[in-house]
């Protein structure tokens, strides 16, 4: 193989890692609820707000109070956790993906009666 082309896959190569670091270090980190945390009335926190899939979501939250739990549309709609993921550190960390995005609190009526839940939509 000829030095101009060995050059040149390694140019490729050295771009190709920046162009993955750049996408990693562009992710940005966002506290749901901001300094309140994930709480009551937390519903609307997200607008106004421009994600990007890979960005995380940190929930903040005491730990046995509420839960978090990624649901889809309908699950948000009616405040149904029954087929989502559940989240129970208190400190929880979800990377967005593309599209909507979907949490409420599956404690009892906390989604329902108190707006703890959130949409996103990720770019």
């Amino acid at each position: 193989m000829s030095k101009a082309k060995v050059m040149t896959i390694f140019g490729m190569m050295v771009l190709l890692c920046a162009l993955i670091q750049s996408n990693i270090a562009s992710a940005a980190t966002f506290t749901v609820g901001d300094s309140k945390g994930w709480t009551f009335n937390v519903a609307g926190w997200e607008n106004g707000k421009s994600f990007k899939a890979g960005d995380v979501l940190v929930f903040n939250y005491p730990k046995g109070v509420h839960t978090v739990v990624g649901v889809g549309q309908n699950g948000y709609n009616t405040c149904n956790p029954s087929a989502g993921q559940v989240f129970t550190s208190g400190s929880d960390r979800i990377t967005l993906k593309k599209g909507g995005n979907f949490f409420i609190c599956g404690v009892d009526s906390h989604c329902k009666n108190f707006g703890m839940k959130i949409a996103v939509n990720a770019s």
